[in-house]
């Protein structure tokens, strides 16, 4: 039975279908890169990101639309494309051999304790903000079977052309009776070189008028989409009042959306976290427990948890089991190095129902 009001298709040649720029990440560990002399490589995305935790740890038939440079790089990252299961539809770039077109490098330390880590980027010159409405021949695509089209606002921010990709898309889909997820993910940094905080609204605002299901916390909601913080105070980090306070605002301008849901974090140290999740669906709200989290790795959990929720409400379960799933797939997400999953669903199924850390003999 379908509680979330999404009417999703019930079948269909691929579950979910992501819209974004794939990069890949480099990770030094715990040294910081003004001394590291080595480092591991992460193929990475914010939206490829949910479409391979759904493959790979939730079974689901995914697939990923995006820039490719037909270089070593981009070899590197379609080479994890295709082992994590996904189809790829990719424009085509040709990389000139000394100044790109380019995937993205984010680099990104671990920190340790009391040291946070540190995230920056090299998007010079970066394929995916290249794409422009028209590359993609959305009718074919979506003509395929599409249950689910997901994007995010990282992609948004690229280029004045990549959110005008996003709204072509959603467009489609929703002509197609696709269901359609946005990740606010506002990224200052990304909006500030081109168009800064007044434009990046106008772009978000135009694409969630196409959306059924937002991802985002208060402040992706207030600076997204101009939302306004509500009198409410939150007491801690893992307080959900001020984003509860904030859905009836965001129903009001966005009638179309039936699902807005959130991790909720608060950071004791870089590797201590308590670890929850909120969401409001089709009406009423929910929420999951609360854990504490040994965090080896951060960088992914959002994605990790908006996978298991996407695949809850997919796979038609209770809105407080999806709510759970996503919550506890999140939260195995820490534990593993690099941005995607590592997790089963028999692990993550354990851990929604409040299982433990014992050893599983």
């Amino acid at each position: 039975m379908d509680n979330s009001g999404l009417h999703i298709p019930e079948s269909g040649s691929l579950d979910l279908l992501s819209l974004g720029a794939l990069n890949h990440r480099v990770d030094p560990g715990i040294i910081p890169f003004n001394k590291a002399t080595e480092w591991h490589v992460y193929p990475s995305g914010g939206e490829y990101n949910v479409a391979a935790n759904l493959s790979d740890c939730f079974h689901l038939r995914t697939g990923m639309v995006s820039a490719m440079v037909d270089y070593p790089i981009g070899d590197l990252i379609a080479a994890q494309v295709r082992t994590m299961g996904l189809k790829a539809f990719y424009k085509h770039f040709a990389h000139n051999g000394v100044t790109g077109p380019n995937m993205a490098t984010v680099y990104s330390d671990q920190g340790h304790g009391v040291r946070a880590p540190v995230v920056f980027y090299n998007r010079a010159n970066e394929a995916a903000a290249l794409l422009k409405p028209g590359d993609f021949d959305w009718k074919a695509i979506l003509g395929e079977g599409v249950r689910w089209l997901h994007s995010g606002g990282i992609f948004a921010a690229l280029s004045e052309t990549t959110g005008e990709v996003i709204i072509e898309g959603m467009q489609a889909a929703r002509k197609a009776g696709v269901v359609t997820s946005f990740d606010l993910n506002y990224r200052a940094k990304l909006w500030n070189l081109w168009g800064g905080h007044e434009r990046a609204q106008s772009v978000v605002r135009r694409i969630v008028e196409n959306v059924d299901v937002l991802v985002g916390n208060e402040e992706d909601l207030q600076l997204g989409l101009g939302i306004a913080g509500p009198k409410v105070e939150a007491k801690s980090k893992l307080d959900p009042s001020v984003f509860f306070g904030m859905i009836d605002q965001v129903t009001s301008l966005y009638p179309r959306i039936k699902v807005v849901a959130t991790t909720l974090r608060e950071v004791h140290s870089t590797n201590h976290h308590s670890w929850g999740a909120v969401a409001w669906i089709n009406g009423q709200t929910y929420q999951s427990p609360t854990c504490e989290l040994d965090v080896y790795d951060r960088v992914g959990g959002g994605d990790g948890f908006a996978a298991g929720l996407f695949y809850g409400l997919l796979t038609g379960e209770d809105p407080q089991v999806a709510v759970n799933l996503g919550w506890a797939h999140g939260a195995l997400l820490t534990t593993f190095p690099g941005d995607t999953t590592m997790a089963t669903l028999d692990q993550v199924r354990a851990f929604a129902k409040g299982g433990s850390a014992r050893i599983q003999r």
